[in-house]
C-alpha cells in the first residue's frame, strides 16, 4: 500500500498556509522549552481565544452551554482545554491528547559545587537520552525557583543573544582511548553530565577578613543573587531543567525540514492545540489535553494516571447538568481519542532498525500507530478496528494524508505513549502524530509537509468524528 509524497500534491497557496503554519509552530518550540512553559503559553493563548478557567466557572456555579470554552490548569504544569458541543457529554468527546515534557537534564536540588577552581551544577537526567548526545552543546538552564514565602521566580538563562549558554564538557580524543573503548550507555555516566558554570574567582575579601576557600562558586552564589534573586538554599524549592540553546530553525537547503529541542511531543502539542484552538461549531464536545510525566511513565500529579483529567470532566458534567456519576462514565467511555505523539521516521542511515512495509516515512503526512508497546505488543492499547476504519473515513473524505506504522522491527523496537491509560476508560484510543529523526535527541527534526498534514487531521478530528 504505497502513500503519496504529500508535497507533490500541493497547491501554491497550502504552501504558503504550510510555511505560515511552520512559522508559528517554530515559535511556540522557542517560547515553551519546559512544561511549565508550555502550559503558560497555552492558557495565554486559550484567553485569546475566549476560554474561560473552569475552577472560576465552579466558584460561580456557572451554567455551561454549547460553544462555552473552559480551560484547567493542574499545577502550571498539565492543561486541558473543553469547547461545549451540540451533543450531550454523556455521548462523548473527541479528544486530542498530547504531552509537553521533553528529555532533558534536571538540576539536583543541592547541586553546585567546586572542583579545582571550576564550578559545576550536578544533574539527573530526565527521561530516555544517549548521554553522550548531551555533551559539548550550548545549554540553556529554564525553571522555576519558589521562595519560602512563596513569591516564585521565573528564570531563563542561555536563550538571549547577550546571555552566556553553559557546557557539559567531554574528554579530548587525544586522551580517550580508554573511554573510547566503552559501551555507548556508558562513555557518559550520568553523574557525568554536570554543568560548569563558572571559573572566575570571586573578588578579594574584605580587608580583616579570612579568604574563602571556594571563590569560583562564591562568584556563582553572587551571580545568580544578583540576576535571579536566588540564595543557595533556594535550589531545594526549585525547578530547574537545562535544555540546548538557541531557536528551532529550517532545516534542508529546500528547507523542507524544521529541526529544534523538544519536538518529541510538542510538535503533536502545538497542533493540537491549534486544531483546538480554531474548532468552532462542534456537534461533540472537543477537548485537548497537554499533560506531564509522559516520558517517565506518567506517573504523578501532573501525568496521565492521575485524577487531573477525570475530575475536570466530571466538574464539567456537573456545570452542564449532567453531574451524575453514570453520565460520567459515559461521557468517558464513549469518547474517541488521538493520543497525539511522535513516531519514527525511516532512516535509510540505519535502515536495520526499520521494517519498511511498517514504517512511517517523511512526507507522507500523519502517522497512525494502531498499537505501539514492545516484543509482543506489551504494554499497548491496540486501537480496535472499527475506531481505525472511522479515521480512515475522516481522513480520506478530507484529503488528509496519512500513514500506518510500527516502531521499529518487532524484536528490536517499541515505546509507549499516554494511550494505554485513557483506553482504560474503556474508549476509542490510537496513537496519531509526526514522524520524528533523531527522536530523544538533543535536536530533533520534523517534516513540514507531516506537521500540516497533522494539523489538518487533527482539526478534521475534532469537527466530524462522529
Amino acid at each position: 500500500m504505497e502513500r503519496k509524497n504529500m508535497w507533490e500534491q500541493y497547491t501554491e497557496e497550502q504552501h504558503a498556509e504550510l510555511e505560515s503554519l511552520c512559522n508559528r509552530y517554530k515559535e511556540c518550540l522557542d517560547a515553551a522549552k519546559t512544561e511549565r512553559e508550555c502550559v503558560t503559553l497555552g492558557i495565554r493563548m486559550a484567553k485569546e481565544h475566549g476560554y474561560r478557567d473552569l475552577s472560576e466557572c465552579i466558584a460561580e456555579n456557572t451554567a455551561l452551554k454549547t460553544g462555552d470554552k473552559i480551560y484547567a490548569n493542574c499545577m502550571g504544569k498539565a492543561l486541558v482545554l473543553f469547547q461545549i458541543g451540540e451533543k450531550p457529554l454523556e455521548e462523548g468527546m473527541n479528544i486530542l491528547g498530547a504531552h509537553v515534557d521533553s528529555p532533558r537534564l534536571d538540576i539536583k536540588q543541592n547541586p553546585l559545587y567546586e572542583d579545582t577552581g571550576m564550578a559545576y551544577l550536578d544533574t539527573h537526567y530526565y527521561g530516555g537520552i544517549k548521554k553522550y548526545q548531551w555533551v559539548t552543546l550550548p545549554m540553556a538552564i529554564h525553571g522555576s525557583v519558589v521562595k519560602k514565602d512563596g513569591t516564585v521566580k521565573e528564570i531563563v538563562i542561555g536563550e538571549k543573544e547577550e546571555d552566556p549558554v553553559l557546557v557539559i564538557s567531554d574528554l579530548l580524543v587525544h586522551l580517550s582511548q580508554k573511554q573510547i573503548e566503552k559501551k555507548a550507555n556508558v562513555v557518559i555516566e550520568g553523574e557525568g553530565l554536570d554543568l560548569l558554570v563558572g571559573t572566575r574567582p570571586a573578588g578579594k575579601s574584605e580587608e580583616g577578613q579570612e579568604d574563602e576557600k571556594e571563590k569560583v562558586k562564591a562568584a556563582i552564589l553572587e551571580y545568580l543573587k544578583e540576576n535571579c534573586d536566588m540564595e543557595e538554599e533556594d535550589f531545594l524549592s526549585a525547578e530547574l531543567e537545562v535544555v540546548p540553546a538557541g531557536k528551532a530553525r529550517d532545516c534542508g537547503l529546500d528547507r523542507s525540514m524544521v529541526i529544534g529541542y523538544g519536538q518529541d511531543d510538542r510538535v503533536c502539542a502545538f497542533t493540537s492545540l491549534f486544531a483546538m484552538l480554531e474548532a468552532e461549531n462542534l456537534k461533540r464536545t472537543s477537548c485537548c489535553i497537554l499533560v506531564d510525566k509522559e516520558e517517565i511513565g506518567s506517573m504523578g500529579a501532573t501525568g496521565m494516571q492521575s485524577r487531573f483529567f477525570e475530575d475536570a470532566v466530571a466538574e464539567l458534567c456537573a456545570l452542564t447538568g449532567e453531574g451524575e456519576l453514570v453520565k460520567v462514565r459515559r461521557t468517558l467511555h464513549n469518547s474517541y481519542m488521538l493520543s497525539s505523539d511522535v513516531s519514527a521516521a525511516y532512516d535509510p542511515l540505519y535502515a536495520d532498525a526499520f521494517e519498511k512495509k511498517n514504517t512511517a516515512y517523511f512526507g507522507k503526512g500523519l502517522v497512525l500507530n494502531k498499537y505501539t508497546g514492545s516484543r509482543g505488543k506489551n504494554g499497548t492499547s491496540d486501537a480496535n478496528a472499527e475506531y481505525v476504519a472511522k479515521l480512515r473515513k475522516v481522513f480520506d473524505d478530507n484529503e488528509i494524508g496519512f500513514q500506518t506504522a510500527e516502531m521499529g522491527k518487532v524484536d528490536l523496537g517499541g515505546g509507549g505513549t499516554i494511550a494505554y491509560i485513557m483506553a482504560n476508560y474503556g474508549m476509542n484510543v490510537i496513537d496519531s502524530g509526526v514522524a520524528v529523526l533523531s527522536m530523544h535527541a538533543p535536536h530533533e527534526v520534523t517534516s513540514k509537509s507531516d506537521i500540516y498534514e497533522v494539523y489538518k487531521g487533527y482539526k478534521a478530528f475534532l469537527k466530524e468524528m462522529e
